[in-house]
Formats: C-alpha cells, sequence, structure tokens
C-alpha cells in the first residue's frame, strides 16, 4: 500500500486516481487467486467525515478498520499543501474516480455490484455508466432501504454473482459501518468501496458544481444551495470543526 499522510486526524492515501485504480485491479487479482482472504474496505474522508470522526466513537472505529482512505474534498488537499512538506497530488473526488475505475475494471474483466440509494437510481447510474463505459461489467444493484436481517442476504447474492467490487452508497457512517460488519461474508471479493450519494451523480439526478467552485473547495456551498434545508444546517454544524481539525491535524 501507498503511503499515507495525517489529515484532519486522518490517516489518508497518497495515492492518485489512476493509482488508486491500479490498485483495485491488484487487489481484484489477489482475491480471485484466493490470497486475499478479505476485500480490503476502501473509504473516503471529507469535512464532514473528519467532524465525525473525531466527535463519534463508533463511526471512528470504523474507520480504523479501513485499508485506503483517499481526500474526497478538495479542503484536505489545500490543508496538506499549507501544513505538509509533501502535500496530496490531487483530490480523489468518488464522482470523478468511478470513471478511472470502470476503465481499468473494463479492460481487466472485473465485476462491480452497486448497492445504495433510494428504488431504482442505481440502475440509472448502471445504465449511464455502461453507456459512458460499454465494456463495464455490473453484475447487481440493489437500493439502500434494507434492515439489518437482511444483510446477510444481500451479501450472498453479491457474492454469488461474482462480484469484485462492492460500491456502498448508504451515506456516513452507515456504509462503513455496514463494510465494517459484513466484510467476513464477502469472500472473493477485492473491495469494499463507499461512495455516499455517487449513484444519484451518476445517475443524473444531482448536479455537481462547476469547477471553479471544486477548484477553490466549495463544493459543499453548492450541494448546501440544492438542498438547503437538509445539508446548510449540517455544514454550519460541521465546516468550523472540520476546519478545525484540518489546521491542528494535518502533518506528514
Amino acid at each position: 500500500m501507498a503511503h499515507t499522510v495525517t489529515v484532519g486526524g486522518i490517516p489518508t492515501t497518497r495515492m492518485t486516481r489512476a493509482e488508486l485504480a491500479r490498485q483495485m485491479v491488484s487487489d481484484c487479482q489477489e482475491a480471485r487467486t484466493g490470497s486475499l482472504a478479505l476485500p480490503r474496505l476502501i473509504f473516503s474522508s471529507n469535512g464532514s467525515v473528519i467532524a465525525a470522526f473525531h466527535r463519534h466513537r463508533e463511526f471512528r472505529n470504523s474507520l480504523a478498520h479501513a485499508d485506503i482512505v483517499d481526500a474526497d474534498g478538495m479542503p484536505l488537499i489545500m490543508a496538506t499543501r499549507l501544513l505538509c512538506r509533501v502535500p496530496l497530488r490531487e483530490r480523489v473526488a468518488t464522482t470523478d474516480f468511478i470513471h478511472d475505475a470502470a476503465t481499468e475494471a473494463s479492460a481487466a474483466g472485473l465485476r462491480f455490484y452497486f448497492l445504495g440509494a433510494a428504488p431504482n437510481v442505481a440502475e440509472q447510474a448502471m445504465v449511464k455508466l455502461r453507456a459512458r463505459h460499454p465494456a463495464l461489467q455490473v453484475v447487481g444493484t440493489r437500493h439502500g432501504y434494507f434492515s439489518a436481517e437482511e444483510e446477510p442476504g444481500i451479501c450472498e447474492d453479491v457474492v454469488r454473482r461474482g462480484t469484485d467490487v462492492l460500491w456502498v452508497g448508504l451515506g456516513s457512517p452507515r456504509q462503513e459501518m455496514f463494510a465494517v460488519a459484513n466484510r467476513a461474508r464477502l469472500p472473493g471479493l477485492g473491495w469494499i468501496r463507499t461512495c455516499g450519494g455517487l449513484f444519484d451523480h451518476c445517475a443524473g439526478s444531482v448536479r455537481r458544481a462547476p469547477d471553479w467552485m471544486q477548484s477553490a473547495g466549495l463544493e459543499w456551498l453548492h450541494r448546501a444551495t440544492l438542498e438547503p434545508l437538509r445539508l446548510g444546517p449540517r455544514y454550519l454544524s460541521t465546516n468550523p470543526r472540520a476546519a478545525f481539525h484540518l489546521m491542528t491535524k494535518t502533518h506528514d
């Protein structure tokens, strides 16, 4: 695994999107040969994650199980540029990384499974991604409305379909807790990759921020304008905490 840098208190990979996609292929090939006993857990960090990491012990314990945590937030990149001798090279936005992953998966014959979002959204995301990546294999989809009692059956379906990478879009902290709790039920997979609202973005139901807002670290503001009642109070609460932890707990 690549070296990490501590960003906001969380060990975060220095890998670029391209390097991470190649790591995905390598891990999945190891899983297919049986040399990787359990799937690797790949989580993402951003301001909300950093705030929750320091506030909630259960969530902090979940992130401790991650094999890789990437930086899905431009403020994290900016913090390393200010405070680290060797800053992170780029943001690994999940909405961009899915295309790097799909390209590598298509070439290597890897199989994806999409779990999460509202009914029919994961299916729509699959259709849109296949239109852009015709060779991509998505062997199953399922919405994110299920109980803990249903999780063993869901995992059985994921394994039965020959999945290599399970994309889990249940929102934090549920998606991380699901990944940790069900890792042992998913032998043969190379990756369990949490992905938040990825399926909504891929399906076209949520617009991304303009490039200039992404580069300036203001994508949160764009999202808040789209869903002010739901996200406005969250960002007012989490952003100051995240900024504090980024400035005081980021180092090589």
